[in-house]
C-alpha cells in the first residue's frame, strides 16, 4: 500500500495523535502551543487524514475518538525514503555526507552510529 505525503499541517496533527495514542479533537487541541488553530482547522485536518487512511475514529455519542492507522515508525521510514530519494539520488551516504558537512551530524554520532551498526 503506497502511503501518501503529509502537510506540515496534517503531520503536526499525526504527531500529537502518535503521542497520545487516542484522543478526541479537544485532547489533540490542547497539545497545541500558543495561539491555538481554531477548532474547525483541527477538524477539517483530521477528516482529511481520515480520507487519507491515517487515522480513524469511534463514535462516542456526539464525540469522535481518533486513533492512528499508520504508526510513526513506518510514516518516517517512508519519509526519509523520499527524501534520500529525491534529495541525495537515493544515497543514504550522500545523506549522511550532508549531514556531516553541514556540521548537524557531528563525526563522534557518526562513529557512534557505525559501531551500532556493526553490533
Amino acid at each position: 500500500m503506497q502511503i501518501a505525503q503529509l502537510t506540515k499541517a496534517e503531520e503536526q496533527v499525526m504527531q500529537y495523535l502518535w503521542e497520545i495514542e487516542k484522543g478526541f479533537l479537544k485532547d489533540i487541541l490542547e497539545l497545541f502551543p500558543e495561539p491555538k488553530p481554531h477548532t474547525n482547522t483541527v477538524s477539517t485536518i483530521l477528516k482529511v487524514l481520515k480520507e487519507k487512511d491515517f487515522v480513524d475514529y469511534e463514535v462516542h455519542g456526539r464525540q469522535h475518538q481518533y486513533f492512528p492507522l499508520i504508526s510513526k515508525e513506518r510514516y518516517s521510514g517512508k519519509s526519509m525514503k523520499s527524501l534520500v530519494k529525491n534529495y541525495f539520488e537515493g544515497s543514504y551516504k550522500n545523506a549522511v555526507s550532508f549531514l556531516v558537512e553541514k556540521n548537524e551530524m557531528s563525526v563522534k554520532d557518526l562513529e557512534m552510529l557505525l559501531n551500532e551498526l556493526k553490533k
